[in-house]
């Protein structure tokens, strides 16, 4: 595919673009934005982004898309839950904390559990059921997404490292999907990934300090 091709490809597919899409991708630009704050917030503003991206992966028959807004969704009310506990102080009970090597052992198990099951469950529907699939490309955004949604409930500062994966698998992902909107909505998430990465790294020397 030449320049010119991919350039027409993005115009053609900026154009097909639906407000429903819009208003995903703004939702999740705000959310993020919200997070890299530490802003609880960035659970309602996250829940309609990916109350609306299962719709939009169902339609487009994008199975492993639609499974991770949906765990999204879930894990979003979880955190939501998780952040807004406070102590008796009435101080926030959730910190920006680093994970130890025990702890990233565990990420990885869960990653790489999480990687094996999509990437066989895809290749098997493939088929007859999710054509759009591309199952070690899917199975990588999805297993690294789940990771860092479940490291962002408990503030973990590695979330945005599994975050920054997501998003660089996820823009040529969407883009060959014909979701063009979508993959620019994943580059500017890889920018806020690696700006929330620095942020929240400040917060943990600011707290240790």
């Amino acid at each position: 595919m030449t320049a010119a091709d991919i350039l027409q490809h993005f115009i053609e597919g900026m154009k097909g673009t639906g407000p429903v899409e819009y208003i995903a991708v703004i939702s999740g630009i705000v959310s993020v934005w919200f997070s890299r704050k530490e802003n609880i917030l960035v659970y309602p503003t996250g829940l309609v982004n990916t109350i609306f991206y299962v719709y939009l992966s169902f339609r487009g028959g994008l199975i492993g898309e639609a499974s991770v807004n949906f765990y999204y969704t879930v894990m979003s009310l979880y955190g939501w839950y998780m952040w807004a506990r406070k102590d008796q102080q009435h101080r926030p009970v959730l910190h920006i904390t680093k994970a130890n090597h025990r702890e990233w052992m565990q990420h990885l198990f869960f990653f790489g559990i999480f990687y094996a099951a999509i990437f066989f469950l895809l290749t098997y529907l493939k088929k007859d059921f999710a054509p759009g699939a591309i199952p070690w490309a899917d199975a990588l955004a999805s297993a690294s997404a789940y990771t860092g949604m479940w490291l962002m409930t408990k503030k973990k500062l590695e979330s945005w490292i599994w975050w920054i994966i997501t998003n660089i698998a996820s823009v040529p992902l969407y883009f060959v999907k014909h979701y063009v909107f979508t993959s620019v909505y994943y580059i500017i998430l890889l920018g806020l990934a690696i700006a929330g990465y620095l942020e929240w790294r400040r917060r943990l020397k600011e707290q240790h300090a």
